[in-house]
């Protein structure tokens, strides 16, 4: 799925306006456009491994990335809830513990926004949709004014903060249970961590110190004035993207086009807003921001991100997330022993508990 630089009026050819602005936001029935429901022709350069978490934010960006641009990947679950970013074969590839991590031949590149930068510079060519523009063009500046502004929103305090105060969501997605089982983990972290310095001397006193720092992030997160502060910042982001989605329908008025943030073309800035839309939604705050109607440009555009075969294919549907990310490790949780203190990758992982929380959850409230 080949992707141009050129923003002219000429190159939109997806969506007369009208189609944009149905009263509902919806795109009318037998009208979605080929961009959005085929599946792009795979591009093979070398092998690429990827490493990632499913229910990682980072992850799942970089994952829409290799979609969007039609790589093949080949594309291994690291689990964080059972550790396995602590196992000494991971921890070779990247001593900071974090995913994603992208291996291509002998490169191994460990940073979201460098495996990204990497990927859009490594890989281009008629076959493979550019999700950058070239630094010289006005879309370029957008794309990467947005990049950093979605990028900078503190993701980890709104999902932590939203799980430890159901109060403040609406039709969250994620189980009472879940809030239950942090707030139990949270008050048993200091003799948890004593515990595990106890019964892993191998332990280095780092990595007591950084788990240490993680509780009280998470700590500071379960702040609900802060909370409330930062959603605040949230609604005035939100509001600057609502602006600017406004732009694209002046600056190509009575143009057949499918726009998009920055423009006709489907960039790297939609994609961070679309992961981002996707997030709230499962938060349930998605009612709070954009289905109440206060929104209506933004609402249009989450309705048609989701359509994309890179978004459908990397997010599934936003009710069944939960389920998809609790099974698998429930199934490989039987094979070995999880560690006694998990840290604060056990917060998205344990959502719902076990396989068998979030099932009967999903079940009770979709099935």
């Amino acid at each position: 799925m080949a992707s141009s630089n050129n923003v002219t009026p000429t190159n939109c050819s997806w969506w007369p306006i009208s189609a944009m602005d149905d009263e509902d936001g919806k795109i009318p029935d037998g009208e979605e456009s080929e961009e959005q429901m085929a599946e792009p022709k795979p591009f093979s350069k070398d092998r690429l491994v990827l490493y990632h978490w499913t229910q990682s934010f980072s992850s799942q960006k970089v994952r829409l990335v290799i979609h969007e641009k039609g790589l093949i990947c080949e594309e291994r679950d690291v689990s964080l809830p059972l550790q396995e970013h602590k196992e000494p074969w991971f921890m070779r590839l990247n001593l900071g513990e974090e995913v994603p991590v992208l291996i291509h031949g002998d490169t191994i590149v460990s940073d979201y926004n460098q495996i990204i930068d990497y990927m859009e510079k490594t890989f281009t060519g008629e076959a493979v949709a550019q999700l950058i523009p070239e630094t010289d063009s006005l879309v370029h500046e957008r794309v990467q004014q947005y990049r950093q502004l979605l990028d900078g929103l503190p993701m980890d305090a709104y999902t932590h903060g939203c799980i430890l105060h159901p109060e403040l969501t609406t039709d969250s997605m994620i189980p009472k249970y879940a809030t239950a089982e942090i707030r139990r983990h949270l008050a048993n972290a200091a003799s948890e961590l004593m515990k595990l310095d106890h019964e892993e001397p191998q332990l280095t006193e780092p990595y007591l110190s950084k788990q240490k720092k993680l509780m009280a992030k998470i700590l500071d997160h379960d702040n609900v004035n802060n909370l409330k502060k930062i959603l605040g910042e949230l609604a005035m982001v939100l509001d600057q993207v609502e602006a600017e989605l406004e732009k694209r329908k002046l600056e190509y008025q009575g143009q057949k086009c499918e726009l998009w943030l920055c423009g006709p073309e489907f960039m790297l800035a939609d994609i961070c807003l679309g992961a981002l839309l996707h997030r709230l939604k499962f938060l349930g705050l998605s009612k709070k921001y954009w289905e109440d109607g206060s929104r209506a440009n933004l609402q249009s555009y989450f309705l048609r991100v989701q359509k994309r075969y890179a978004f459908r294919k990397v997010l599934g549907d936003i009710h069944t997330t939960l389920l998809s990310a609790v099974l698998p490790n429930a199934f490989r949780m039987v094979k070995k022993k999880p560690p006694s203190f998990f840290g604060a990758s056990f917060l998205m992982g344990s959502l719902g508990g076990m396989g068998y929380f979030a099932y009967w959850f999903l079940k009770k409230k979709y099935m």
